[in-house]
């Protein structure tokens, strides 16, 4: 008996303990984000070696009676894995120092401002307080008659708030363009054979053009058209062979060998999908011609096996039921919406982590 009231008492605290860190997780993304405020990475990295602590509160320009408070805020960024503590010895003002001294751990050098595949972009637009907001009323949205949650915390879409409201147009452009750059840097090493035998190609909800600059830079050969809404590629210069077009994906798309859709399909419903794929369909030529659609999205579930990668496309999926109409597919939803758009098959080619290149077929 005492031995089944021990059990019941470990569970019990181990119930307690697992909520504490669900509550709290917050904590791990919003001190990552207060990080990199600081610039904590970029001065650790500036440094060149191991810093000590006492090194890295002299750099901050922060108040004096805050610099107390620094190791608290690294303790949890070793502990959430991005730097690592390791024994180090400096000579300062003439004096040495000893101690543990911080260095970046690999996801922090994609947080470097000036890093060219840096995240930092994405970071600061999902953890900022207009993409906060939405998840504070999401029961209130089961409740209610709007689309989104978004809808009920900002009382329009989306879409409707970015054409609206300059600084989150810009917030969601620069976190689009740095993730654009992250995925081509991969795409264009491990990925050529998609655009291989291809005159031209449409980049659709191609933003300021970060994907079409590179396909155009790697493939001479092929005229790129990025295509966006208006508000997105007003005054943006193309060049011999890009060109910059305004418009809307739900009324017609311009007409190319190919065309690439970059994480756009999972930001809506089955209809809206439908619809943009046959708009697809009708803007390139048959197979035996060379016409094909590229998808870059996730397919869940492709590796069970990785927790991370899984866990990412579940916070993925309820990001889009959160601030738009879309969904991540699993590859039967993918098959059953290409069928429904007219085309008759597909590739999956999983090379990009948690998203896959999808070449499908009219």
């Amino acid at each position: 008996m005492a031995m089944q009231n021990d059990m019941l008492s470990k569970n019990l605290l181990h119930s307690q303990t697992h909520i504490w860190n669900h509550i709290f997780s917050f904590i791990k993304s919003m001190s990552l984000k207060c990080a990199i405020q600081l610039q904590i990475p970029d001065i650790i990295d500036r440094h060149g070696s191991p810093m000590l602590l006492s090194e890295l509160v002299e750099a901050l320009a922060i108040k004096p009676e805050r610099t107390q408070f620094v190791y608290r805020l690294m303790r949890i960024l070793v502990h959430t894995g991005f730097f690592v503590k390791q024994s180090v010895s400096s000579t300062r003002r003439y004096e040495e120092e000893e101690g543990e001294g911080y260095s970046l751990a690999p996801p922090s050098r994609l947080l470097l401002k000036e890093d060219p595949l840096s995240i930092r972009p994405f970071l600061l637009t999902m953890l900022d307080p207009m993409l906060i907001n939405p998840w504070q009323n999401m029961s209130d949205w089961f409740h209610s008659e709007d689309v989104t949650a978004f809808h009920t915390t900002h009382g329009g879409s989306f879409w409707d708030l970015a054409g609206q409201e300059p600084r989150l147009n810009l917030l969601v452009n620069d976190a689009m363009a740095s993730d654009a750059r992250l995925v081509t840097s991969v795409l264009l090493k491990q990925g050529m054979h998609v655009f291989q035998g291809l005159d031209s190609i449409v980049d659709v909800g191609g933003g300021t053009g970060t994907i079409a600059k590179a396909i155009v830079e790697a493939f001479p050969a092929i005229s790129c058209i990025c295509f966006d809404l208006p508000h997105v590629v007003n005054g943006l210069v193309g060049s011999k062979n890009l060109a910059y077009v305004g418009g809307d994906m739900f009324e017609a798309i311009p007409n190319a060998n190919a065309v690439l859709l970059k994480w756009i399909l999972h930001d809506w419903c089955d209809e809206e999908c439908i619809k943009i794929l046959k708009n697809c369909k009708e803007s390139i030529p048959s197979k035996q011609n060379g016409g094909k659609l590229v998808i870059i999205d996730m397919v869940v579930e492709v590796d069970k096996a990785n927790y991370e990668l899984f866990e990412s496309q579940l916070f993925f999926d309820m990001c889009m039921m959160t601030y738009v109409t879309g969904r991540e597919r699993t590859e039967k939803n993918w098959a059953k919406l290409f069928l429904d758009g007219g085309f008759n098959n597909y590739k999956i080619t999983p090379i990009l982590g948690a998203r896959s290149i999808i070449e499908v077929y009219p």
